[in-house]
């Protein structure tokens, strides 16, 4: 097992004790609004993946910081399990991409839900409350520009949710189909967020700031420069801040690490659980499970991944991978949901005087600090 395996299988082992932890633990405070706190300073919450944290990023950041100024801006990094939307994991872990997100110009890191190991629309519930416990002024969000996308977002910019259905987007006060088709993945994430926003009631009326993509940024392109170990090929995508935290990374084995799956625990689950123990587990649905339990026992983990059934989102099979990984049954995921935040992890900060104030301005919930 190479060192990058064993930080891997290390993060997994700590995270479940967490997760475990944070759902049986109530908020300290059933999001009362901070109104009434020691201070005003308007806060600007923005949930990115920073994976790793390119020039788009810093685009939309900085943008944001131009139009509030005196704001806090705190950046809502996906935490526990290390794994991203499409249930891969990153390439670095949640200390180095805060890390990034301050050197950039972020004023707080907090963790954000896990995205990896939860169905779409529970980690945009999740990340709701979040939005909703830091009682956030702004929330500025990247899209790709799309002229029947602007119809969409000047209703959002209004306050009002739009629910993404299969091929349509539906006005969910008046019913009206206001797109057809699908939506850039950029462009889904904001409705969703505004759909799961209204569900929780967390007023957003004028609270977005759409920040136009910046073109020209390959995603591909920088996972690539990563791996072969040459970033100089991404060097016109990536911040010089983000070159420099990825090289120590990478020289002390801590990246890249998006490669890498604790292998033995996916193969001990699908192997050794029983039928009761694997219906309980989070995303697996009733055809893989015969799927598994018919072709077991499994020698690697591409054998099991062909056993998983097809899914609605492209990314099932790698989510379904994760949820065999972190082993976290249903009616635990309901209750951490359910709790979510019960605590608001800090993962980094740009100063004392900083984090001071933003302590002030959310002194109704429950903060600690995890460097």
């Amino acid at each position: 097992m190479s060192s990058s395996e064993d930080i891997v299988k290390e993060i997994i082992a700590l995270d479940r004790k967490r997760f475990l932890q944070d759902a049986r633990l109530r908020p300290q405070s059933q999001y009362k609004q901070s109104k009434s706190g020691l201070s005003d300073t308007k806060i600007l919450a923005d949930f990115t993946e920073y994976n790793p944290l390119h020039k788009g990023h810093l685009h939309c950041l900085l943008e944001a910081k131009k139009m509030v100024p005196t704001g806090i801006f705190v950046a809502v990094v996906p935490g526990l399990f290390e794994r991203s939307g499409r249930g891969v994991p990153y390439i670095m872990t949640r200390q180095a991409r805060a890390e990034a997100a301050i050197a950039v110009g972020a004023d707080i890191v907090i963790e954000g839900p896990p995205m990896g190991i939860m169905g779409s629309g529970q980690y945009s519930i999740c990340l709701a409350k979040t939005f909703q416990a830091l009682d956030a002024d702004n929330i500025p969000r990247g899209y790709k520009r799309d002229p029947e996308f602007e119809r969409l977002l000047e209703k959002i910019g209004k306050g009002r949710g739009i629910a993404p259905k299969p091929y349509r987007m539906v006005d969910m006060e008046s019913g009206e189909v206001l797109l057809k088709g699908r939506l850039n993945e950029d462009n889904y994430v904001i409705v969703s967020l505004s759909k799961s926003l209204t569900k929780i009631g967390f007023k957003f009326k004028d609270k977005f700031i759409f920040v136009p993509r910046l073109e020209g940024i390959s995603g591909t392109i920088i996972r690539e420069a990563v791996l072969s170990g040459v970033l100089d090929s991404a060097k016109q995508m990536l911040p010089p801040e983000t070159i420099t935290i990825l090289k120590r990374e990478m020289e002390n084995g801590r990246a890249p690490l998006h490669q890498f799956r604790d292998e033995e625990t996916i193969l001990y689950t699908a192997n050794q659980a029983t039928v009761p123990d694997l219906k309980s587990l989070s995303l697996l649905d009733d055809r893989t499970i015969e799927n598994i339990i018919n072709k077991r026992p499994f020698n690697s983990v591409e054998e099991i991944r062909r056993c998983i059934a097809r899914g609605f989102s492209r990314h099932h099979t790698q989510r379904v991978l994760s949820s065999l990984e972190a082993r976290i049954d249903r009616d635990t995921m309901h209750r951490y949901i359910e709790n979510y935040p019960s605590t608001i992890r800090i993962l980094n900060y740009k100063n004392k005087e900083v984090l001071r104030e933003f302590k002030k301005r959310i002194s109704h919930r429950r903060l600690e600090i995890c460097q």
